[in-house]
């Protein structure tokens, strides 16, 4: 059984993720507040935390610079939709992923589940390549077998999302403009034909995103193109 710790100063929120959580099989801390979640921590071991960044006492942000000093746990951060700033700031610190209120509980399970997957299995493990494959995050593409997989579960692409993607992972962080991406996979001039490149990375996304919406590997760059992040 894996420990969550949940730590948010609306009691009401703690609860209703403690009640989900549950259900799912996870034993749950709770705290409300980030000195409360650090005490914690200390004293137990946590796979995963789910904190908020706004709390009294001591915030989310301050709470996750102390906790980088102690551990290397999984934090999701819980956002306002009007806490970007706060947002990047917690990724920039060392936090793995945000939710943004109101949160959707299959999206929230689908992301603890990656991340303690990711912690458990993976080691942490950023990148590694071979001749034959590669593994970002939790997005493993294997050349010769053609088989990709994210957080260890098999996923079917079609031929033109499959290049796509192996064309982007290696090229991690760097942008790549749908010219680009078209004249690589297809091996041919693209000749206006490469707008139909947003049209394969958004049914990608669908299969190797949690939320599309709002994607953690392939993002876009508007004006420029896309890019693999991990």
């Amino acid at each position: 059984m894996y420990n969550v710790l949940v730590c948010d100063d609306e009691r009401d929120i703690v609860s209703a993720l403690q009640i989900y959580l549950e259900a799912d099989g996870y034993r749950v801390f709770t705290s409300y507040n980030g000195k409360e979640a650090i005490d914690i921590v200390s004293s137990n071991e946590i796979h995963l935390i789910l904190m908020d960044i706004m709390m009294p006492v001591m915030d989310g942000i301050t709470a996750m610079v102390t906790l980088r000093g102690i551990s290397n746990v999984p934090v999701i951060l819980l956002t306002a939709k009007s806490e970007d700033t706060d947002k990047i700031l917690g990724l920039n610190v060392g936090a793995d992923d945000y939710i943004t209120k109101p949160f959707n509980p299959v999206e929230m399970l689908a992301r603890v589940r990656s991340q303690i997957r990711r912690y458990t299995k993976l080691g942490g493990t950023v990148v590694k390549s071979d001749d034959d494959s590669i593994t970002i995050g939790g997005i493993s593409l294997n050349d010769a077998s053609k088989i990709v997989t994210v957080d260890d579960e098999v996923v079917a692409l079609t031929p033109t999302e499959y290049e796509i993607l192996k064309l982007l992972m290696h090229n991690k962080g760097r942008v790549m403009s749908q010219k680009e991406i078209y004249e690589s996979v297809r091996k041919e001039m693209a000749f206006g034909a490469e707008n139909t490149i947003a049209v394969h990375i958004r049914h990608l996304r669908e299969k190797i995103e949690i939320n599309p919406s709002e994607p953690r590997y392939i993002k876009v760059v508007w004006a420029h193109g896309y890019k693999f992040e991990g």
